[in-house]
């Protein structure tokens, strides 16, 4: 047909008549090959089949009836859109909203799904951790049997005695950057110096930093108490990418004592390093960084030892002995008779109560040192309902205020009301925490703890529930409430939220699953 002219109905159906029939023409039937001569299938393939079949035909009917009774729950429950979805069977009028929604969190009990991949992820963390440890001692030794030679004081007595010569009387009390000590002067080693042997008696032991300071709380700390001279030393593991580490001293060795407690003044000895001992220095003494040297008292917790090197040491040092004053009994029994009597209270409204006391004390501290006045704490108590007769905290408060300065560090007071858990549980908190501040800033933005927090594995949302955006919502929102900067997570803000769940839970391996489930550590 020419280009440019129109086509009349009559021709379009001559066309479309002619395309049909030239496919039917060109169209070959397709013909099913049949095998023939086939043996039946046996028995065994028979039955695995059958299972397979009615394996599926479950799963299908099983997400059924999950849908359906998630679409009448939704019909019986039309606000849940607005303001969450009956989580609970039991609903306790004495708990408030953000309670109930903190205590979801206390159902991610049961083992992580990817039990098999935690477990292999687990242990390489172990042989991260065994490699980082023996690393860091094989630079305690290098620097106790060469550095410590070379800047020994008894270095210098050689060269006074030749600068007394020369007239340069006074110069050996100089600063190191004008002393000059030739080689023939240097001794290869002093009286005090120390031998591999006797530096090999030592007790190998990991510590955190007590501070609210995130970027402090989480530095990696490895120390070492030697036997032979009742010295230790404390070095920091650093980490730069994947390859690069370095361990540098943070408290140089030396003969320390105690700072505060009942063994104030009283050297160090083999007895005072358990997990959960507190180890007390003063931060003038020491080349800190400027924010651990705004506390004057550094404060050490040990959160694990080496029980070999420790039962090895306590069978060869014979004046071992593991002493408890009976002050220290009875401090410890007015901590557990106060925390008895909140004990009931404190098991559902842990969360709201922690972080509440945590941002209340945050917003009365004025001058940012974590000290309070009796009053302060007095109208806290009185503030949350927390009742304790007045003698019983007259006697809390003669232990807390040891320095007799009539202030008290809030975060002390709070766990001394409501206990702290321990250092197995925190160890797990720093993982979950450090995991989100990759960065080591001291803050988490609440954009990233979205990111990261998953709820797929939470027990109601198995079972048609409640939706993944439901359980993060709750726990956001619980979150959000204890933080000063609703925009942001403080370390101490997300430790005290999980001080307050971890009340409730009494087993440690729950606690840990309620942790390792939403943040895959």
């Amino acid at each position: 047909m020419p280009c440019g002219q129109h086509v009349t109905s009559q021709q379009f159906k001559q066309i479309s008549k002619t395309s049909c029939q030239m496919k039917k023409e060109s169209s070959v039937p397709e013909q099913k090959t049949i095998l023939e001569n086939l043996s039946t299938p046996a028995d065994k393939y028979k039955l695995e089949y059958c299972q397979y079949e009615a394996d599926v035909k479950g799963d299908n009917k099983q997400y059924s009836e999950r849908i359906a009774e998630k679409k009448r729950s939704y019909l019986q429950c039309p606000e849940a859109s607005e303001k969450g979805t009956q989580f609970e069977d039991g609903h306790n009028d004495d708990l408030t909203a953000l309670d109930e929604k903190a205590l979801l969190q206390q159902s991610y009990t049961s083992k992580p799904y990817n039990m098999q991949h935690s477990m292999r992820k687990s242990e390489a963390e172990d042989v991260a951790a065994e490699r980082k440890k023996q690393a860091v001692v094989e630079q305690v030794m290098l620097d106790q049997l060469s550095r410590a030679v070379i800047s020994d004081p008894e270095q210098s007595t050689r060269g006074d005695v030749s600068k007394e010569v020369h007239g340069l009387l006074g110069l050996g009390t100089a600063p190191v950057r004008f002393r000059k000590r030739t080689l023939h002067e240097t001794k290869v080693r002093t009286k005090s110096g120390l031998t591999e042997n006797m530096l090999s008696k030592k007790l190998r032991f990991d510590s955190r930093i007590i501070s609210r300071n995130g970027r402090d709380a989480c530095r990696d700390l490895i120390g070492f108490f030697f036997a032979c001279d009742r010295s230790l030393t404390v070095y920091e593991f650093r980490q730069f990418g994947k390859n690069r580490t370095n361990a540098l001293p943070f408290i140089q060795k030396g003969v320390y004592q105690h700072q505060r407690g009942q063994k104030k003044g009283k050297a160090y000895d083999l007895s005072d390093f358990y997990v959960g001992a507190n180890l007390t220095f003063q931060s003038v003494h020491h080349n800190l960084p400027k924010s651990v040297k705004q506390n004057p008292i550094l404060t050490l917790r040990v959160i694990s030892i080496d029980e070999g090197a420790m039962d090895f040491l306590k069978d060869s040092v014979l004046e071992f002995k593991q002493e408890y004053s009976e002050q220290m009994i009875d401090d410890s029994s007015v901590f557990k008779k106060i925390q008895g009597m909140l004990r009931e209270t404190l098991s559902k409204r842990g969360v709201r109560v922690v972080t509440g006391l945590g941002k209340y004390f945050r917003h009365m501290d004025k001058n940012r040192n974590g000290f309070l006045s009796q009053a302060d704490f007095k109208e806290a108590l009185k503030l949350f309902h927390l009742e304790v007769p007045e003698q019983d905290f007259e006697s809390l408060w003669l232990i807390l205020d040891d320095s007799k300065s009539g202030k008290v560090d809030y975060g002390e007071f709070i766990h001394a009301i409501a206990g702290e858990m321990n250092e197995y549980r925190k160890a797990f908190v720093r993982k979950a925490y450090m995991k989100l501040d990759f960065n080591k800033t001291g803050s988490v933005p609440m954009v990233d703890i979205r990111k990261c927090y998953c709820a797929k594995k939470h027990p109601l949302v198995l079972a048609g529930k409640a939706t993944e955006e439901e359980i993060k919502s709750s726990f956001l929102e619980t979150l959000g409430e204890s933080c000063s900067n609703p925009e942001e997570v403080s370390y101490s803000e997300f430790e005290d939220y999980y001080e307050g769940l971890s009340i409730g839970i009494t087993d440690d391996d729950d606690f840990v699953n309620i942790l390792r489930n939403p943040w895959g550590i």
